[in-house]
């Protein structure tokens, strides 16, 4: 079981819906024009048309099986009083007094350019459960940080 927001879930089920009725279309009539140009066994157009429509296939899947398996987070009955799933925490960098801002996500909705990070990442799991001014130490690959809790709220 994989939690979401609304959005998330939103996005995902329109993103299936695009596989299937824009790019699956678009594979096999890829598939069709190789085969058109004649002895299978020697077009590697036909076996690179193939290996997309199988690598597409096999995201729908995943896709399908993540919407299924999918439990949609109500916002309006989450806590801003410790980190959890779907809140926004504003944190500094003690060595480098950096202002930082992530929004804790599923796997699924994690997009670094938006500020939104998978809980699986070192930087969530540390800082889960912590509270406004907690200071947490969390290894990541790169070493050791130090964060403080500046604020939590739910987008």
């Amino acid at each position: 079981m994989a939690y979401m927001s609304q959005e998330g879930y939103d996005k995902m089920v329109a993103e299936l819906k695009r596989l299937e009725s824009v790019e699956r279309p678009k594979a096999s009539a890829a598939i069709a024009e190789a085969r058109d140009k004649g002895d299978l066994s020697e077009n590697s157009e036909y076996d690179a048309a193939k290996e997309a429509q199988a690598h597409l296939e096999d995201k729908i899947n995943q896709m399908k099986l993540a919407i299924q398996d999918a439990k949609i987070i109500d916002t309006s009955r989450l806590s801003t009083d410790s980190v959890q799933i779907l809140c926004k925490v504003e944190m500094t960098n003690l060595t480098t007094k950096a202002k930082m801002t992530y929004t804790i996500v599923s796997e699924n909705e994690a997009d670094l350019r938006a500020g939104k990070i998978s809980i699986k990442t070192p930087i969530a799991q540390g800082l889960l459960g912590k509270k406004v001014g907690d200071e947490v130490e969390i290894t990541i690959p790169r070493g050791t940080i130090k964060l403080r809790i500046d604020n939590i709220s739910i987008d």
